[in-house]
Parts: C-alpha cells; sequence; structure tokens
C-alpha cells in the first residue's frame, strides 16, 4: 500500500479560510462543491437571497434542466457565445461540455443528447439535478443560508465585507455568482460595469392574420432584422402573440443590446423555408411547368403548413383560385418575397416562459481570465451570470456558469 503524504501547511491554511459565495445557483453551488472538494478544511458558505437554492435550474428546460450541449452544430463559440465567446473558450479547456457531462454520470445522473444537440437528465426531470447539487453540498459540509441577501461587497483590509440586514460578515475570499442585482451590491468596488439588457425573449408582432395561425411551426426558417447584420435560423413558431421558437430565441441574443437601444422596436424579415432566391424561384418554376392545373393554394412547399402557405399568398397578394400556369413573373416576384423576405413590425418582447437571461454585468476587462479573480481586488472572484457572458438557448448559459465556476475553485485551491 502506498504511504499518503499530507501538505499539513496547505491543509492549515484551508482550516483558516472563510469563503462565502453570494448567490445559490448553478455556479454559486457548482462552485461551492469543488472548493469544498479541493479545500475541505475551508469554511465555505452560500448566501441566498431567495428563499430555496437553484430555483432556476429547476425551471430551466421546461422543468427537464437542458444542462449543456453537444456542440456539434457550432463552428464558433460566437454562434453559441454572442458576448464573452473569448472568455469561454478559455473556460471550456479547462471545463468543457464533454467534462461537464461526465461529471453529473459520475454522480448518478445519465444523461441523453437530443437531436437538437441539447443534452438532459435521462430522467427528464430537472429535479434531479438540483437534487444531486443539494445533496452533494450538504456532504461536504457546506453551509447554505437562504433568506440572506447581501446588499453591500466592501473591502475590509485583505478580506471583505459583507453587509446584510442582520448585520456584517468577514470573508477572506469573495465568489459573487448572482443576476443583476449585482451591480448595487458590487457598487463600493468600483467596478466597470455592463449594463443588464434582456436577452432569450419572443417577439411581439400586431399582425392579425398571423397571430390566427398560433401553433404552426416553420422548421427551417431564418429571421432577421432589417438594416442590421443580426439573423439566425431554426424551427419559428407562431403564437398568440407574434413569434418565438429556436430562430427568434437566437435572434434575440444576438441582437439584445440593438434591441434596447431600440425600444424593442423594428421590423423582422422571416424567411419561412430558408430557401435563397434562387432556391424559391426554382420551386416556383417547378410547380408552374409540373402542376399548372392546379391551384397554388394546393401546392405548398416542403415543411410549410397548408394553413401557412394561404397566409404567405394572401401576403403576396394572389387569389385564392390562382392556378400555377396563371402565376406570371409578376406573380412569381411577389410569391419569392413572401417566402424569403416577409416582412412584420415588431412591437415588443415577450419573457420566454421563466427562463429569464440578461446580457451585461461586470465587463470582462475587470477579470484575469485565467483564474475569474478581479484584477483590482484580490480574493474576489466571480462565475456564471453575473459576468458580461451570455448565450443562445439550447444548455450553453448552464454550461458557462459550470466552466467559469469549475475556473474559480481552481483557482481558489491554487492560491491557498
Amino acid at each position: 500500500m502506498l504511504p499518503t503524504f499530507v501538505n499539513l501547511q496547505h491543509q492549515e491554511k484551508c482550516q483558516m479560510l472563510e469563503i462565502a459565495i453570494i448567490g445559490a445557483g448553478a455556479a454559486g453551488c457548482f462552485c461551492a462543491i469543488e472548493v469544498k472538494r479541493r479545500c475541505p478544511e475551508a469554511c465555505v458558505t452560500v448566501y441566498e437571497a431567495a428563499a430555496r437554492p437553484l430555483a432556476k435550474v429547476a425551471i430551466t428546460g421546461g422543468g427537464r434542466c437542458n444542462f449543456t450541449n453537444s456542440f456539434e452544430d457550432i463552428t464558433r463559440l460566437e454562434e453559441a457565445y454572442p458576448r464573452g465567446a473569448r472568455l469561454m473558450k478559455r473556460a471550456l479547456s479547462a471545463f468543457s461540455n464533454q467534462d461537464a457531462m461526465a461529471w453529473f454520470e459520475r454522480e448518478g445522473v445519465p444523461y441523453v443528447i437530443q437531436e437538437d444537440r441539447c443534452v438532459f437528465p435521462r430522467s427528464q426531470d430537472a429535479m434531479q439535478i438540483v437534487g444531486t447539487l443539494t445533496r452533494l453540498m450538504q456532504s461536504l459540509s457546506v453551509k447554505l443560508n437562504c433568506g440572506c441577501r447581501i446588499e453591500s461587497v466592501s473591502r475590509d483590509g485583505d478580506a471583505y465585507k459583507l453587509q446584510m440586514q442582520e448585520g456584517c460578515k468577514t470573508a477572506g475570499i469573495v465568489v459573487v455568482t448572482t443576476g443583476g442585482g449585482a451591480l448595487k451590491l458590487l457598487e463600493p468596488l468600483a467596478l466597470e460595469m455592463e449594463k443588464p439588457v434582456p436577452s432569450l425573449f419572443t417577439f411581439k408582432v400586431e399582425d392579425e392574420s398571423l397571430r390566427a395561425l398560433m401553433g404552426i411551426v416553420a422548421g427551417r426558417a431564418s429571421v432577421s432584422l432589417a438594416g442590421t447584420q443580426f439573423k439566425a435560423s431554426g424551427p419559428l413558431l407562431i403564437t398568440d402573440w407574434g413569434l418565438s421558437g429556436p430562430a427568434a430565441l437566437k435572434l434575440s441574443s444576438y441582437a439584445a443590446r440593438h434591441l434596447a437601444e431600440n425600444g424593442y422596436k423594428g421590423s423582422m424579415l422571416v424567411n419561412w423555408t430558408g430557401w435563397s432566391e434562387d432556391e424559391a424561384r426554382s420551386f416556383i418554376k417547378t410547380a408552374a411547368a409540373s402542376q399548372g392545373r392546379k391551384l397554388v393554394a394546393n401546392v405548398a412547399p416542403e415543411g410549410i403548413n397548408a394553413r401557412l402557405w394561404k397566409h404567405l399568398l394572401s401576403r403576396a397578394g394572389l387569389r385564392p383560385e390562382l392556378i400555377w400556369a396563371e402565376l406570371g413573373s409578376k406573380g412569381a416576384n411577389k410569391l419569392v418575397n413572401a417566402i424569403c423576405a416577409d416582412v412584420y413590425p415588431l412591437a415588443g418582447r415577450c419573457h420566454f416562459k421563466a427562463e429569464f437571461v440578461t446580457c451585461g454585468g461586470v465587463a470582462l476587462s475587470n477579470i484575469n481570465p485565467g483564474t475569474m479573480e478581479a484584477k483590482a481586488h484580490p480574493g474576489l472572484y466571480f462565475a456564471g451570470e453575473v459576468l458580461d457572458i451570455d448565450a443562445i438557448t439550447g444548455g450553453f448559459n448552464l454550461q458557462a456558469a459550470w466552466s467559469t465556476a469549475y475556473m474559480v475553485a481552481s483557482a481558489i485551491s491554487q492560491k491557498q
């Protein structure tokens, strides 16, 4: 049997270490677990303003918890992370999506990878993720203080003072993982901040004829904002308030700041098939040649619902009784525009269920990208949604939480 050697100096430092983690979300709880595993004698306390931990994790993915993504459809990280891609490249090299899948599987959470590349617990139950993280915190003796709001964090010599209604606490190391409220509590530290604005939302469209088609999905759509370079593709869902689905959500993420600056107004261009104009013209030419005596309304492109097709014909100003042989070049041009560049004025935004995400937070210029530690404040770390990192829907935001929290835990343990 090999002898076991104990680094007594490291153990003594850990024993004296007071670590405060603000926020019991995905990043905060994961960081607490990883810190405790590396430094078991440290006193790790997680402070959470809400009544229970991991509330957002419990509802993410429609209560199934899309906890990461296979990344197979991502060619550049900017496609998944509109803000923070460079830092995420480093974070993913420290703790990747494959590491996340393996980590949860080791803890008794087998997973499945869906056709859309989203990764869920095999149980399809977010509470399995919540239960796993809370169980590990309990077994590692992490202190969890729910219903405890930290009002401010300030320097106290070489340590930090945490102000709360009940009084003050002092900690040698502070990890901040909260959402938008972090800006106020960090004011005494004079950090550079990016103003939080909503991301991942759906679009209000006041076109009654479109909204009458609620429930219809165009599976290969692409959407863009007129006059900008912002565009996205994927399934597009028509709702009773406007447009939703992966394509709309991705567009909202890519264009989050632009939309906020413009009061969530503008024009959305919808390509219902994802075709180029040439492909649309090829479909029309083939249909006119082979289906000349049939009604245009009865020959829709593959993947386009019959009701949606009739809506597009109406948008093109074509008569319901029109046959393909009568379409002509002007009719073809109007139909191409309706298929590839259908324009809808935007009337605002809607929350995406309860899975509300913001862009903004602590500016990445404040952060040492190798450790997630504040450059100007030794012992102050950041992970998760407090940072100006956010992603499209599909498990990428939770992966950012795991990866940045892992980096923080590694840095804290190596510093001791």
